[in-house]
């Protein structure tokens, strides 16, 4: 079916294929603004979704010199103040939550600036001057993550927030290496050489959870996330060295069946212990927990294993959505839930 070109046109009526697989031309993308220099001392990116990703990703790599916690609500933490950048990040510059806690940010005389593509935030950033980093179309907001990093790169280079110099531009050099990648899960390359076709199949029909370590942790929240969007199916996503310290023992006996597909994103880059943690937790859960579908990101940096598991968790759900006989583009429950809000 995954090998159908017909069908997936059919099916995929906005090419979300192809939005995923044009993700690398996000890397380079130059953004203009203005910001006065400051002291800043902690850091909240506010977002939700795909907004927060490039924030999720940003404190993993490349990592910052002070705090940074990224914001999925409506209010701020006590702390913000003077010496806290507020990045208010949202594709479509109306989310409710991200101009709730833009307000309190505001009233606690943080230092502010937005991440938009246009909308309400776009309008205050424009009247309140404040550094505004506009983010083009990207056909699906929901595949606008990497120009989100790329913007939270360069504002936090003007305030020299970054652990080293230099990383919108190691971004950027990726492109080219990230297409590749990309190519590969395209719909045109048959399901004998589509690693993404070949795990769709694999978690078709399944509820899907997926761990990593901490340097990967953000991408497993990513491939549940895209899921829950693309194939409209419930999916989790854990963590290790936690996952040994409470769910470890929640595999071990009820349900006795489980409806479950495991999949662990295990990076060679991560802690020694949490490796080792990877191995003996598949040991001795055997036979009490569906095996793990274990993916080796591809790379021999961080920064390029970031890029290949989040481009290929992107398409495995795309195809997870195709094999469900649904379009994956519509987000019909979402915008009902907004309608109710108002």
């Amino acid at each position: 079916m995954l090998d159908d070109l017909k069908m997936i046109h059919h099916r995929d009526s906005q090419d979300t294929l192809g939005a995923a697989e044009k993700q690398w031309q996000q890397l380079g993308y130059d953004f203009s603004f203005q910001a006065e220099p400051h002291d800043i001392r902690n850091v909240i990116c506010a977002g939700m979704s795909t907004s927060a990703y490039g924030a999720d990703l940003a404190r993993v790599w490349p990592g910052l010199t002070q705090p940074l916690e990224v914001l999925r609500g409506y209010d701020v933490p006590a702390y913000v103040g003077p010496q806290t950048l507020f990045v208010a990040c949202s594709f479509s510059g109306s989310t409710e939550e991200t101009l709730s806690a833009l307000a309190q940010a505001e009233a606690a005389g943080a230092v502010i600036a937005v991440v938009t593509a246009g909308g309400a935030l776009a309008d205050i950033a424009r009247e309140k001057s404040y550094p505004l980093l506009q983010l083009p179309s990207a056909g699906q907001s929901r595949f606008a993550g990497w120009y989100v990093l790329r913007a939270l790169l360069s504002l936090f280079e003007q305030y020299n927030l970054c652990v080293k110099t230099g990383v919108s531009d190691e971004l950027a050099a990726q492109a080219e290496w990230f297409a590749g990648q990309l190519a590969s899960w395209r719909p045109d390359v048959a399901i004998g050489k589509n690693l993404a076709k070949q795990l769709a199949l694999e978690l078709m029909g399944k509820s899907v959870v997926i761990y990593g370590g901490p340097k990967l942790a953000p991408v497993a929240y990513r491939w549940k996330t895209a899921i829950n969007e693309n194939a409209k199916q419930v999916a989790w996503a854990g963590q290790y060295p936690e996952f040994n310290h409470n769910e470890f023992s929640g595999w071990s006996k009820q349900p006795v069946q489980k409806p479950y597909a495991v999949v662990e994103l295990r990076s060679a880059l991560e802690h020694p212990r949490v490796q080792r943690r990877f191995e003996l937790s598949e040991r001795l859960l055997s036979g009490m927990r569906p095996a793990p579908i274990v993916v080796e990101p591809q790379g021999e940096s961080l920064l390029r294993q970031i890029l290949y598991t989040t481009g290929l968790g992107d398409f495995v759900s795309l195809y997870l959505g195709l094999l469900g006989g649904l379009d994956p583009a519509p987000m019909e429950l979402v915008s009902k839930l907004k309608k109710e809000l108002g």
